[in-house]
């Protein structure tokens, strides 16, 4: 297995010659080469830094995402629309090939006076290793995972949710996402707290490059 980061909160899993892309948005700058072979995209929420037309326009991969986002693309892209398939929590699929099980629906609070936002993240499944992207939320996978993808800096989020996220999910691996809304001295501020807490657990947490592989254990 194979997981790339691209920009933000996209994230590139291959797998025996089969590419799935999740969440290629307005933040993923080397959008061509995330979705180049891809056989299937998958989407969470609708929010621009998940999910920009103009990027699906670049591939012909079936996309698979909740009705908010499908309702979205069948009036700013009917020409994408015909590739979309719609989701639910709870639900297992293929994707690319490869087992998804969909994990929650709500996105988390941004304030409480503003409305909630449908999110639904996606446990992948390759060979005998799970990878979860959560997208805008802290909603737990409900089942052990290898690899959490995990948000590391947003409006909706504090340092200490981030790490007791990482905690609760206990992969052996954590990846940094959502990493675009920090400066970089921000981001190494996440990254003192993940690698003081997180380690002990024998969870090992990196924050990679655009365009930079997940090392192995």
């Amino acid at each position: 297995m194979r997981i790339t980061k691209f920009g933000h909160a996209c994230v590139r899993i291959e797998h025996e010659g089969r590419v799935l892309v999740l969440d290629p948005g307005a933040f993923t700058d080397a959008a061509a080469d995330a979705l180049d072979g891809a056989h299937a995209v998958l989407l969470t929420h609708e929010h621009p830094d998940h999910y920009l037309v103009d990027h699906l326009r670049r591939t012909d991969a079936p996309i698979w995402t909740i009705g908010a986002v499908a309702a979205r693309i069948r009036e700013e892209a009917p020409d994408v629309a015909e590739r979309v398939t719609v989701v639910a929590p709870g639900e297992r699929l293929e994707a690319a090939g490869l087992p998804v099980r969909v994990v929650g629906e709500r996105h988390a609070v941004i304030h409480p006076e503003l409305p909630r936002f449908d999110n639904s993240g996606y446990v992948v499944t390759c060979g005998d290793e799970r990878v979860y992207h959560p997208g805008d939320a802290l909603t737990e996978p409900g089942e052990p995972v290898d690899v959490l993808c995990a948000p590391v800096s947003a409006p909706w989020l504090k340092a200490s949710e981030a790490v007791d996220f990482a905690r609760a999910v206990a992969a052996p691996r954590t990846l940094a996402i959502h990493d675009r809304v920090y400066s970089e001295l921000g981001l190494g501020v996440i990254d003192q707290h993940m690698g003081a807490f997180l380690p002990d657990l024998g969870i090992a947490y990196s924050r990679i490059p655009e365009g930079a592989d997940l090392p192995a254990l």
